[in-house]
């Protein structure tokens, strides 16, 4: 018999989300898959403090993002010994995509990268991951009206980006 854990229960529907969420904070599909497992391994054991009832997404997106700027900080101590990780990844590799599609995507995730992290932050919690602006503050910990021009500004900026060029 399979009898799923309530922790597997809330996470199952909220797995996708997390990870996009992640993707747009680390900007790397490796770094954002460590993250999201890290978060999640956060909230596993951390579980006895979830208060059933209440929004158990926004619970596990204010994880990611603790632990995402936990991970900055880190990295900004070490970055003044080491040289940073992707220096050397775009050695020998050409960017250009194979499809218009993948194009497109690919200029809307690199103009989505070029914004304020304020602004990249609640682009991705509202526009891409659907939360409401109550609960984009309240996992940002900025109030409404913050989270509310972020937005506008940050779309406001990703359609000028996507404009340039055509």
């Amino acid at each position: 018999m399979n009898s799923r854990s309530p922790f597997d229960v809330e996470l199952a529907p909220v797995w996708p989300r997390l990870r996009r969420f992640a993707f747009s904070l680390a900007r790397d599909a490796a770094d954002a898959d460590d993250l999201s497992q890290m978060a999640v391994e956060k909230a596993f054991r951390s579980f006895g403090q979830y208060q059933a009832g209440t929004r158990f997404d926004s619970w596990l997106f204010r994880i990611c993002r603790t632990m995402w700027i936990d991970q900055m900080r880190s990295r900004a101590r070490k970055s003044a010994f080491e040289a940073p990780p992707e220096a050397g990844e775009n050695v020998g590799h050409d960017p250009r995509a194979a499809t218009d599609a993948v194009i497109d995507l690919n200029r809307a995730m690199a103009a989505m990268q070029r914004l304020p992290d304020e602004q990249r932050e609640v682009v991705a919690l509202i526009l891409i991951d659907g939360f409401g602006y109550r609960e984009a503050a309240e996992i940002l910990g900025q109030p409404v009206g913050t989270v509310s021009s972020r937005l506008v500004r940050g779309r406001q900026a990703l359609l000028a980006m996507l404009g340039e060029g055509g």
